[in-house]
């Protein structure tokens, strides 16, 4: 049998407060309304669900037994519906293992700050397959992308500590370290242009390569090495004056960090943390 939802709310808060004016307050109707609701349901179900005397209401047999599983079912639908609600606002994104462990993770809890009710699951993994209820915030290939996904241009630029960065030039071969990617589709970082704007070319340098930028970082801050890397990873490490660059003057890449489709992926939760990546990537 059907029946009109609205006279099943109407009933049910009346049945619960005590009261056709309470359960019209609760539910921002007239007091009418609601005896309208509940008179309509019971003809439709052809038997008294209350008990009508001068200034009250109490429930027949009848009504005992709908209030009982009207209640309960109301009950659960708002507790599902506070869940799912709560899901919204469990952010997960997936992202490479340098971004997340050099700057998302550790910028995190700037963003909690200011949204203490959403939480933000990070997982790592350069070729991961993305679901539809994950963030994808990837590294790429700018020519190829649309400029409303774009979240950052990639800047490259040479880093090492203030005490490696002042070695006399003599020192040599010198140790640098940079990233070959795994996947090889991607435009190799600009180490060729940075030399050449240095007069570095010809120099003999002893190039290293990891396939992640974080290896590379992590032997900088060793103190045994320079490391190309981008501007985006070493930003709170030359904010902490651990390391600084060798030359002012970074170079532009081909490479960006993106969000596919991201105004499909903004509702309203994804949309504060989106804005926030943003401008953590381009502080």
């Amino acid at each position: 049998m059907q029946v009109s939802l609205q006279a099943l709310k109407a009933f049910e808060a009346a049945a619960r407060l005590g009261s056709f004016k309470l359960a019209a307050l609760e539910l921002s109707l007239s007091p009418t309304a609601i005896s309208h609701h509940i008179s309509n349901l019971e003809q439709r179900l052809d038997v008294a669900l209350f008990q009508r005397q001068a200034r009250r209401i109490s429930l027949t047999p009848a009504g005992e037994r709908l209030s009982t599983v009207t209640t309960q079912g109301f009950q659960a639908i708002n507790q599902t519906l506070d869940d799912i609600a709560s899901t919204g606002r469990h952010i997960k994104v997936a992202t490479t293992s340098s971004l997340a462990a050099l700057v998302l993770i550790p910028a995190l809890q700037q963003f909690y700050a200011t949204h203490p009710q959403t939480q933000v699951e990070v997982a790592t993994g350069e070729d991961m397959q993305h679901d539809a209820f994950t963030l994808p915030l990837r590294f790429g290939d700018l020519r190829h992308q649309h400029p409303d996904d774009v979240l950052k241009t990639e800047f490259f630029n040479m880093f090492a500590t203030p005490a490696a960065a002042s070695l006399p030039a003599g020192l040599k071969p010198l140790t640098i370290y940079t990233t070959r990617w795994k996947n090889n589709n991607l435009p190799p970082p600009p180490l060729t242009d940075w030399l050449s704007q240095q007069g570095l070319q010809d120099s003999g340098l002893d190039i290293k390569y990891y396939d992640q930028e974080l290896f590379g970082i992590q032997q900088a801050l060793a103190g045994q090495a320079w490391v190309f890397s981008s501007t985006t990873l070493t930003q709170q490490y030359v904010q902490a004056g651990i390391l600084q660059a060798v030359n002012p003057n970074a170079v532009k890449s081909a490479l960006c960090y993106y969000i596919p489709n991201k105004a499909l992926l903004s509702n309203r939760h994804n949309a504060h943390f989106i804005d926030w990546l943003q401008a953590t990537l381009n502080t």
